[in-house]
């Protein structure tokens, strides 16, 4: 197996022994790895490892050869799903407060190489592209980012087009498209082959920055001008602190990952034009509960099931263009 995602106890794997097997003459039965449910799992052909991920806030790498414990990393919240980079052995484990962990797993030891800090939810999905070394992260906030770790700049995308968590991803690297499936029956196919904006980090303010109202909390300045504090909220699109009055409009922006209308300032709804508004996504109805998804990119076909005990295959080549049968094609 490749990948692997699942509800799995320690003493389940352990007492059923699911990961017993016989290698020619070689048997192996490795022990107990997890003392909570199992959140996702995958193997390195490479290195033999088992590599896994728990709600016992911790990582896990053993050697399917010998069946011993090679090591274990402890997080401080639940970790939720896991991405491994067979080349570099860096892994990527999100977790349930909201942060992805990049760690570079040694043979009895490792190293944590930074944290990526974006989502406001926990995350539920995560894909690894290490051709162009893009990390896809979908979180319970029902957005979806795109970091450039290759690029070593930073630089991130958001993606909003979900009305629930997203709970599985997937990137399409021949045809530059990622697909994505929420826990509502909602997919998203988005187009990630065009130069996207970045969404401006918010910035603060003690009053709005366009008719300088003081906020509620600017006692001082409500006190010297006598006038009552406003609520502050923020421009989707530049990122300043405003009142309502100064942002009184909503409107989508899709360059910028925003596929359906967020608030904007005054001026800034004026320099959209109509062409800005033209989705970079199309979306889809699942008609059922999706917790897991699972693609064949050589075929063109996906597959979902959920918690409604229901299994969905999609033939995908109408919308994704890229099928063995049929050929590459831009549909």
């Amino acid at each position: 197996f490749h990948q692997l995602t699942g509800g799995f106890s320690s003493l389940e794997l352990l007492r059923r022994q699911i990961l017993n097997r016989t290698m020619g003459t070689f048997s192996f039965s490795l022990d107990a790895t997890h003392q909570n449910r199992v959140s996702a799992i995958t193997f390195c052909l490479a290195s033999e490892w088992l590599i896994s991920t728990g709600h016992d806030k911790c990582i896990s790498w053993m050697c399917t050869r010998s069946g011993s414990m090679l090591g274990r990393h402890y997080f401080t919240s639940w970790a939720s799903c896991l991405q491994y980079d067979h080349e570099t052995q860096h892994a990527f484990v999100g977790d349930y407060s909201g942060q992805i962990t990049l760690l570079k797993l040694e043979q009895n030891t490792c190293s944590v190489i930074t944290t990526l800090k974006g989502h406001e939810g926990s995350i539920t999905s995560l894909w690894w592209d290490p051709v162009q070394r893009l990390l896809f992260s979908g979180a319970s906030d029902h957005s979806i980012i795109m970091w450039d770790i290759g690029g070593r700049k930073g630089r991130t995308l958001l993606l909003q087009g979900h009305h629930d968590k997203v709970q599985a991803i997937c990137y399409i690297q021949l045809t530059r498209q990622l697909v994505s499936c929420s826990a509502d029956g909602g997919i998203a196919v988005w187009n990630m082959d065009i130069s996207r904006e970045e969404a401006p980090q918010w910035l603060e303010s003690d009053s709005c920055q366009k008719c300088e109202q003081p906020f509620f909390w600017n006692i001082k300045q409500m006190w010297d001008t006598k006038t009552i504090g406003l609520r502050q909220h923020h421009c989707r699109k530049c990122g300043q602190a405003v009142c309502g009055k100064c942002s009184t409009k909503r409107s989508s922006y899709p360059i910028m990952g925003f596929e359906f209308q967020v608030r904007v300032c005054d001026s800034c709804f004026e320099s959209i034009k109509d062409e800005d508004r033209t989705s970079l996504a199309t979306f889809h109805e699942g008609k059922h509960n999706i917790s897991h998804m699972s693609m064949d990119i050589s075929r063109g076909l996906m597959v979902t099931c959920g918690s409604d005990r229901i299994v969905k295959i999609w033939d995908m080549t109408p919308v994704v263009g890229c099928s063995l049968a049929t050929g590459f094609s831009s549909r």
